[in-house]
């Protein structure tokens, strides 16, 4: 008798664990909120030394506000990815933060931007790819490592591990294309993944998606797709 109870909680786990192939598809964030958020499931087998964070956003925000947060329990900006104005990144790895000023065409087009963001411990040096155009590099936290036991979360900032939201740097708009290395992209892999390219090695693919959406986010498919469809 307790057979189908028991099938019925396995199907539930299953389901809650499942990958789901998002391409075509893109997060909606449609109103500031301090509970609105994606949480990504991924697990480093040891702490990273380098990594590559690339993902699509599209938001007409002038204020501050988070696209990618990474924190661990021991360290709050882990890893995020902040933008707060429209005309600039700030790219936080264990803490210290770097800046990015966004080029003149962003500046006049905002909106809509493909975003690559990596670094490496050996050197300490950041990069910032903006449309498959690159930054002047910048430097911090040469010889740290990231912790490994990650919340990741889209679309809210995170103060503690978890959680700690503030509506204030809340995400509104629409994040698709995320995807995560544990590596430094090569210029011409940025430019593959820009256009929709497909890599190996993913740490977070977009293709296959391991997530869980709380509060008032919506999966569409997207309206105007920017990049090519072809593959590599």
């Amino acid at each position: 008798m307790e057979v189908l109870p028991t099938l019925l909680l396995l199907v539930g786990l299953l389901g809650s664990l499942a990958q789901e192939d998002l391409q075509g598809k893109t997060f909606i964030f449609p109103a500031a909120s301090n509970t609105a958020q994606v949480v990504l499931r991924a697990a480093p087998e040891k702490p990273l030394t380098s990594f590559t964070v690339c993902l699509r956003h599209a938001t007409d925000l002038t204020r501050g506000h988070s696209l990618f947060s990474y924190n661990t329990k021991k360290q709050d900006n882990e890893l995020l990815l902040y933008k707060p104005n429209a005309n600039q990144y700030d790219f936080y790895v264990g803490g210290t933060s770097v800046t990015f000023k966004a080029p003149e065409k962003e500046i006049l087009r905002p909106g809509e931007a493909h975003v690559c963001a990596s670094w490496e411990s050996t050197t300490g040096i950041a990069e910032l790819w903006l449309d498959g155009k690159p930054s002047p590099r910048k430097g911090l936290k040469r010889g740290y490592a990231i912790g490994q036991e990650a919340s990741i979360v889209l679309g809210q900032e995170q103060d503690s591990f978890g959680g700690g939201f503030d509506v204030n740097q809340s995400f509104v708009g629409e994040i698709s294309d995320v995807y995560m290395w544990e590596r430094v992209l090569t210029p011409d892999e940025v430019a593959l993944v820009r256009n929709d390219g497909v890599l190996s090695g993913y740490l977070i693919d977009w293709r296959s998606l391991d997530y869980e959406a709380k509060g008032y986010v919506v999966v569409k498919p997207v309206l105007a797709p920017v990049y090519s469809s072809r593959r590599f």
